[in-house]
C-alpha cells in the first residue's frame, strides 16, 4: 500500500512538469515561437477575464445582498414546513437556494452542514448529494455565456433551473432511498 501511495504522489507531483515539457518539446519539434503564442494565450486570457469580470461582480454582489439582507433567512422560514414534510429539513434550504448562484457559497454552507450535523447524518447526507447533483446555473449563464456575447438566454435559464430542480428532488429521493433519514 505504501509503494501504491508513493507511485501515486510521485505521478501527482511530476505530471504538470511532465506536459509542460511534452508541450514544449512538442512546439519546438513543429518548429512555432512557443513562447510568443504563450503571450498571445496569455494576452487572450486577460482579454476574457476583463470580460467576464462584470458577471462575476454582479453575481457575487447579488448572493450577498440576498443573504445580508435576510431574504435567504426569510425565505428559508417561509419555506420550511412545507419542505419538511417532503423530507428536505429546513437547514438544508439555503444550500437549494444558493447551489445555482455560487459554488463557493454552497460548499461553504455544505461544510457548515456536515459541522453541524455530521456527514454520517441526514442533513449532511443530503447536502453532499445536493452540492453533487446540481450546477451553479446563474453563474455558467453569466459568466460562459457572457464571455463569448450570448446575450438571449432565456431558454437556457429555464432549462438549467428544471436541470437544477430535477437535481434536487433526486437527491432527495435518492438519499432517502438509499441512504435512509437517520
Amino acid at each position: 500500500m505504501a509503494v501504491l501511495t508513493a507511485a501515486m504522489d510521485a505521478v501527482a507531483r511530476w505530471s504538470i512538469p511532465l506536459i509542460f515539457a511534452l508541450v514544449l518539446l512538442w512546439g519546438l519539434r513543429k518548429k512555432v515561437d512557443v513562447y510568443n503564442v504563450f503571450l498571445e494565450g496569455a494576452r487572450d486570457g486577460l482579454d476574457l477575464a476583463g470580460r467576464i469580470l462584470p458577471y462575476v461582480v454582479s453575481i457575487f454582489a447579488a448572493l450577498g445582498i440576498f443573504r445580508d439582507s435576510g431574504a435567504l433567512a426569510l425565505l428559508a422560514r417561509l419555506l420550511g414546513p412545507a419542505l419538511h414534510a417532503v423530507g428536505v429539513p429546513a437547514d438544508v434550504l439555503p444550500l437549494m437556494l444558493i447551489r445555482p448562484l455560487s459554488g463557493g457559497g454552497a460548499l461553504g454552507i455544505t461544510l457548515d452542514l456536515l459541522r453541524q450535523h455530521g456527514p454520517d447524518s441526514y442533513v449532511g447526507r443530503l447536502a453532499s448529494v445536493l452540492q453533487g447533483s446540481t450546477d451553479t446555473t446563474f453563474y455558467i449563464l453569466s459568466v460562459y455565456f457572457g464571455a463569448v456575447g450570448i446575450r438571449k438566454i432565456r431558454h437556457s435559464l429555464v432549462v438549467g433551473l428544471l436541470a437544477d430542480l430535477m437535481g434536487f428532488v433526486l437527491a432527495v429521493v435518492f438519499v432517502r432511498l438509499l441512504l435512509g433519514t437517520a
